[in-house]
């Protein structure tokens, strides 16, 4: 890597996090903040506190000067992560090309103890299975090329929700009540939405898209969106004309269609035709698979009278040599929509698994080892800010050209042409 490229990219990253920063107080803090981030993107493997601190000094007797700046600067120091938010989101919507999307996902964060803030033995489908861990819930944008986060929030468990005890020890806020993950969700995307980012189509896993009141959400938000579900739930088949009739007794009233009754959407995507769609080109080649789509309404609560849901696609994926169709999704786009274009966006989500690895392996995601509600939001939020700087790097300028920390190029080390770069610990 040329020192030319070295100092460009100091430039821009110096004026880049100075943006960010700016009016969350002092000059010490701003400063120590700069510092952060530009210790998030340094090479290294561990991304807490200590260790940044000592790759950003050149003297082994500033480090716990440095420690203590960064340490007060990030899990002490009142300033507000929403802002910092914000300030992304305006960037990426001003200057990431080609945005089309919402994605909405969680991510774990694996936990040895039992004392960091929200950490329990609960699922995480990050890690594919329950252990002892965090959980956080997370928006970004994503263009076909590039996406990153624009809002992350702590999935805070019922039962630490509850113990006082508990929230005082890590200071979690009052105005902090139990919310679902699906609940969290929507919280970040309202708080985009008064941000001014222009309302995209939503894209989100299962997790989320088999709750219906998170659909709903969407639906109240005049938001269209493309979201994973399992083959369980009921939907009425394309024939349906499903009347509002009495029961035997004449006691219960409820929505039927004796000739064509509901059938569950894995049983339905198995009566439809297949063909085969191809959607992307990635590193590997075009990417294709068999699938099928179908208008249909969903039958929540049939039984209990609940009204036919709006006419909506159901996306069905049935890959060559599989069993059975096994991937499923609903989506709120107009009917007219190609087949190609609704699969791609429904494969689009793929980009939150990206922006998760190189947040996590590049930029120490997971390696915040503090225990307060405050410093880990303030944690989460440096590093959207890093990862949004690089985001913009790939997205604007071509791969061959750009200096880019997480792909091939190594960081350059403390104490030699980065030395304008470095925050001074005393």
């Amino acid at each position: 890597m040329k020192r030319r490229e070295i100092a460009r990219l100091d430039r821009e990253l110096d004026h880049y996090v100075e943006s960010m920063v700016t009016g969350m107080g002092r000059i010490e803090r701003r400063q120590a903040l700069i510092g952060y981030v530009t210790g998030l993107l340094l090479d290294g493997e561990r991304k807490s506190i200590e260790p940044m601190a000592a790759r950003m000094v050149d003297s082994s007797s500033e480090v716990q000067a440095m420690r203590q700046r960064l340490q007060q600067a990030v899990c002490v120091a009142d300033w507000s992560d929403a802002e910092l938010y914000r300030r992304i989101a305006v960037k990426l919507e001003r200057e990431l090309p080609g945005i089309e999307a919402f994605v909405f996902d969680d991510t774990g964060l694996p936990k040895k103890g039992e004392f960091s803030v929200g950490v329990k033995r609960q699922y995480s489908g990050t890690l594919g299975r329950i252990d002892n861990c965090q959980v956080a819930v997370s928006l970004h944008v994503a263009a076909e090329m590039s996406s990153a986060c624009i809002g992350m929030r702590l999935f805070l468990p019922e039962d630490w929700s509850s113990d006082e005890a508990r929230r005082k020890m890590c200071g979690v806020p009052s105005e902090i009540v139990f919310k679902p993950k699906w609940r969290i969700a929507l919280d970040l995307l309202d708080d985009a939405l008064a941000w001014g980012v222009r309302k995209q189509v939503v894209l989100a896993d299962a997790g989320y898209g088999d709750i219906s009141y998170f659909r709903e959400g969407l639906d109240a938000r005049g938001l269209e969106y493309v979201v994973r579900v399992n083959g369980q739930p009921l939907v009425w088949q394309p024939e349906s004309q499903p009347r509002l009739t009495s029961s035997p007794t004449g006691k219960k009233k409820c929505y039927r269609d004796d000739d064509h009754p509901p059938l569950s959407i894995g049983e339905l995507a198995k009566t439809l035709r297949y063909r085969k769609v191809t959607w992307r080109e990635g590193g590997r080649g075009w990417q294709s698979s068999r699938f099928a789509t179908v208008r249909i309404r969903c039958a929540h609560a049939v039984s209990s009278g609940d009204a036919p849901g709006q006419v909506q696609w159901l996306l069905c994926e049935w890959p060559e040599g599989d069993e059975a169709p096994n991937r499923f999704w609903l989506s709120t786009l107009p009917a007219e929509i190609a087949v190609r274009t609704l699969v791609r966006l429904g494969k689009l989500r793929w980009r939150v698994e990206r922006d998760y690895q190189e947040m996590k392996q590049e930029l120490g995601l997971d390696h915040f080892e503090g225990r307060t509600w405050r410093g880990l939001h303030h944690h989460f939020s440096l590093c959207a800010v890093a990862h949004a700087f690089l985001a913009l790097r790939r997205a604007l300028f071509p791969p061959d050209d750009e200096v880019d920390f997480t792909h091939g190029a190594s960081a350059p080390s403390a104490g030699t042409d980065q030395a304008h770069r470095l925050v001074s610990a005393l």
